[in-house]
């Protein structure tokens, strides 16, 4: 099978390819790649993503090569095309493998490929204002002694710094047009729209007239998600490098 024939991905390219899989292509193909609510196709049956070895034919669908057949352009860079791509290649490499024995004798690709100095002054310059090596980040090589689960935890948001779910979670304050104002964490929002979750886990919703009520959402993960379209692999490699160092 050619998923089986094609030599492991880079481990970086995939991560960031599972998380822009996550937010562009999960509502018609499914997080598992079955197919998803919007009616997309099985992307593990599909013989084009079987065939696919560098992103030669799915990037071309990404950027609209099939609008006439249903699928729309994905507004993503062509690197973050092929990092998708990496992705659904290497689920798709994992098909007839079940119930197999592990590889003997192999051991998998390092991520530690990166420069740790770069990574620092990376870090330093685009997430000192959040994070500390001092502070929530101190001890996370400890805490994530495996390299690849660092990076995908940090590429993706999930961080491993000392935060609680609880404060990842996105929240919204609405200023009534009677001077009330109410806060929770956001369940929904669109332009007509917006409910909230309170702290007894009860929902309320309330409807929205152009900019009325006035809505302020805050959004821990944001910074995370805006570098995402921003950041190289490169800047993924020597980032994880510094992470390792902070014990």
């Amino acid at each position: 099978m050619p998923g089986q024939q094609r030599p492991p991905g880079d481990p970086v390219q995939i991560a960031r390819g599972k998380t822009l899989y996550g937010i562009g292509c999960t509502g018609c193909h499914g997080a598992d790649l079955r197919g998803g609510d919007l009616g997309g196709p099985n992307l593990l049956r599909s013989q084009l993503a079987l065939s696919d070895l560098d992103g030669e034919l799915i990037l071309p669908i990404i950027q609209g090569s099939r609008q006439n057949q249903g699928m729309p352009a994905i507004d993503m860079s062509r690197e973050d095309g092929l990092a998708v791509a990496a992705y659904v290649r290497s689920i798709v490499a994992t098909i007839g493998r079940q119930g197999m024995p592990p590889s003997v004798g192999q051991a998998p690709p390092s991520v530690l490929v990166g420069d740790v100095r770069a990574g620092q002054a990376y870090f330093d310059a685009k997430c000192n204002g959040c994070h500390s090596p001092a502070g929530d980040l101190k001890g996370i090589a400890t805490r994530i002694s495996d390299p690849k689960e660092l990076q995908n935890r940090w590429v993706a948001g999930g961080g491993g710094g000392r935060r609680s779910p609880a404060a990842a979670a996105v929240t919204v304050a609405i200023s009534l047009p009677s001077g009330e104002k109410v806060e929770g964490r956001l369940v929904r929002i669109d332009d007509f729209l917006v409910t909230l979750a309170f702290a007894d886990a009860t929902v309320h919703s309330f409807r929205r007239d152009g900019d009325v009520p006035k809505v302020d959402v805050h959004d821990p993960m944001k910074g995370h998600r805006d570098l995402l379209s921003t950041y190289t692999d490169k800047d993924m490699h020597d980032v994880t490098a510094y992470l390792v160092t902070l014990k």
